[in-house]
């Protein structure tokens, strides 16, 4: 007890007045560094000790380690002395990836400034662009720095150029620093205090916090992360959540440090955490304002929320899991806000949901730490994108209550005959490439129906292109293409553009002239065959054998496009003719032909569950 009351009184938050904070993020690309950096800030200001275990240490999750990448924003509070002045330092580590682009446009919303870290390596990427205009949106103040001058093929120089021509932030501006190393990371600090400003908040007026970030702790509930946009709030206060206007007592407030640090009180300007004794995981909404109770303040504007891209459907392996796996999936979406989750039921795989992803590796992540993190195992359907059809008649409009739905389950695809036009989601992608590869990405964003819209040099040999993509042609595996085709060197990004009408058809899966409702798939017309074609193979391989023939086909309406046979076993009735004229064995054969004509006609065809999983499965290799 006496260590904790030592960090207590060390850590007195009144000492900060609100010129003396600054709250700031790191953007990048993907693999530019910013943990590392984090790592050597968190070092130079002594919140961490110096040792050479110090890898990506906000990196908590262990599928944050695995993959080398950063999934969840983390933040860290930093004490550091300048000119005889005390500052703090709130600083929160971003992801670059840009399926986890809505945890970076919620951290800046509790920032005044960034740092912009981009790889003197390998100069700007695709993220890089759409993280710099997320700032730039928020109107943030814009710290540019040069990171892993230390490599041998660095080139700062040309990075600077790329800079001042794509942001129009001027050379002399950029930081050039080797976090790796700790190059440099001093005057990173120096840039923080001069050149962001400290927040417009008041230690006088009535409490008003936002709550960014949320995580759910077996013992001790809801642990919500603030920032305190005005007034103080210390343990003991009684606080209400505008969401939802019920009532809580403070048990506990404080400091990231990066780990959690109680302290007495946290003032307007600053960043930390709260426990309130919130025991459900839906009561602490992000974006929430919390305010004293008997103090309403007006709500902050909190955040729009994540719009999925994606959508696939997850089963408890075992229906008896399905409550286990149900909390699961509360607990990790409190963490993880922009995953939507909507009831379904399936014939074959039985009760479960269809969540609504960023995109493909966000989907990965999620089942990744619900096995980690829960021990829950699960079956993910082939992710699919939400389509929407415009209806024709009054009387179909009266009964869906509006004229535009959105297909989220392709099931519920709405015949041709009821509908005006149909409307696929479009996505406007941005790829930044080495010119030696134009051609053959080119050729690569043709295939997948894309539409030029702009081409940049940004140097004398990096390419910008920009394209308008449907999004069910680069949801599955363009990345992978693309990152072949260019050696690895192109990267890749894109943002929400809205809908375009499209000819897209229903495709249905029939076994012996029967229609498999979990299997019908919705696809656009000129692609049709190909996907048939696929799916009937991959049945093919999934079915087991019976005593008759299976005929495993893909039709439009009564059209039929692409089929599969699975012959049937069958016994060799010529094994007792020794010799023998032709005609007797002709009998024996049309005998059993007719046999299994009968039996075809009467046997029934039950697809086990692990067939429907192969199919459904999302699949690594194609």
């Amino acid at each position: 007890m006496v260590f904790i009351k030592i960090l207590i009184e060390k850590i007195d938050m009144s000492r900060f007045p609100v010129e003396n904070i600054r709250n700031f993020s790191i953007i990048a690309h993907v693999d530019h560094g910013k943990s590392t950096l984090a790592d050597r800030l968190l070092e130079l200001t002594g919140t961490i000790d110096k040792t050479k275990n110090n890898k990506q240490v906000l990196d908590k999750l262990q599928v944050e380690r695995e993959r080398g990448i950063t999934v969840k924003a983390q933040t860290a509070s930093l004490f550091y002395n300048c000119e005889g002045k005390q500052y703090l330092l709130n600083l929160i580590d971003t992801p670059g990836h840009v399926d986890f682009s809505y945890e970076v446009s919620r951290s800046l919303s509790a920032c005044q400034g960034v740092l912009l870290v981009v790889d003197a390596n390998e100069g700007i990427q695709a993220q890089t662009v759409a993280n710099f205009f997320l700032a730039f949106e928020a109107q943030l103040s814009v710290i540019p720095v040069i990171n892993k001058i230390d490599l041998k093929n660095a080139d700062p120089e040309r990075v600077e150029k790329q800079i001042e021509k794509a942001f129009d932030i001027p050379s002399d501006e950029c930081i050039k620093i080797s976090a790796k190393l700790g190059t440099n990371v001093e005057s990173v600090l120096q840039a923080v205090i001069e050149r962001i400003p400290p927040p417009k908040a008041h230690c006088k007026n009535p409490l008003r916090a936002l709550v960014f970030d949320s995580t759910f702790d077996q013992y001790r509930g809801v642990i919500a992360n603030i920032a305190l946009f005005d007034g103080v709030v210390s343990k003991g206060d009684k606080i209400v959540s505008a969401h939802t206007q019920k009532i809580y007592e403070v048990n506990e407030v404080g400091a990231l440090n990066p780990n959690e640090q109680p302290t007495h009180k946290l003032y307007a300007g600053q960043v930390g955490y709260l426990i309130a004794g919130m025991k459900d995981v839906t009561e602490a909404q992000i974006g929430d304002t919390l305010y004293l109770h008997k103090q309403p303040v007006e709500p902050l504007p909190g955040f729009k929320s994540a719009k999925p891209m994606v959508f696939a459907g997850m089963y408890p392996i075992d229906q008896s899991e399905y409550n286990n796996l149900k909390s699961a999936i509360e607990k990790l979406t409190l963490n993880d806000s922009s995953v939507t989750v909507y009831r379904d039921t399936s014939l074959a795989l039985g009760a479960g949901w269809r969540l609504g992803f960023l995109g493909l590796l966000h989907m990965e992540v999620f089942n990744q730490r619900l096995e980690q993190e829960y021990n829950a195992s699960v079956i993910l359907t082939t992710p699919t994108v939400p389509y929407k059809a415009v209806l024709s008649s009054a009387k179909l409009i009266k009964e869906y209550r509006e004229k535009e739905i959105t297909i989220i389950n392709p099931a519920q695809f709405p015949d041709k005959s009821k509908v005006t036009e149909y409307l696929e989601p479009v996505v406007l992608g941005t790829i930044i490439t080495p010119d030696e590869y134009t051609a053959k990405i080119m050729m690569l964003c043709q295939a997948r129906r894309g539409v030029q819209k702009n081409m940049m040099y940004i140097d004398q040999n990096r390419v910008m292109l920009k394209y308008l993509f449907p999004l069910n042609e680069i949801v599955v595996d363009f990345y992978d293409s693309l990152k072949s085709l260019s050696s690895g060197y192109a990267s890749f990004d894109y943002e929400d553009a809205g809908y375009q009408t499209a000819e897209l058809v229903k495709m249905d899966i029939l076994l012996n002239g029967n229609i498999v409702e979990e299997l019908v798939t919705v696809v656009h017309k000129d692609k049709a065959h190909s996907v048939g074609k696929v799916i009937c193979e991959r049945l093919k391989d999934s079915l087991p054998r019976q005593l008759f023939e299976i005929a495993i086909q893909a039709a439009i309406g009564s059209k039929i496009i692409a089929r599969e046979t699975v012959k049937a076993y069958r016994k060799n009735v010529l094994a007792k003719c020794y010799g023998g004229d032709i005609t007797r064995k002709m009998k024996l054969l049309r005998r059993q032909a007719e046999g299994k004509k009968k039996l075809r006609k009467v046997g029934n065809i039950e697809v086990p569950k692990d067939a429907f999983i192969k199919v459904l499965k999302t699949q690594p290799d194609k």
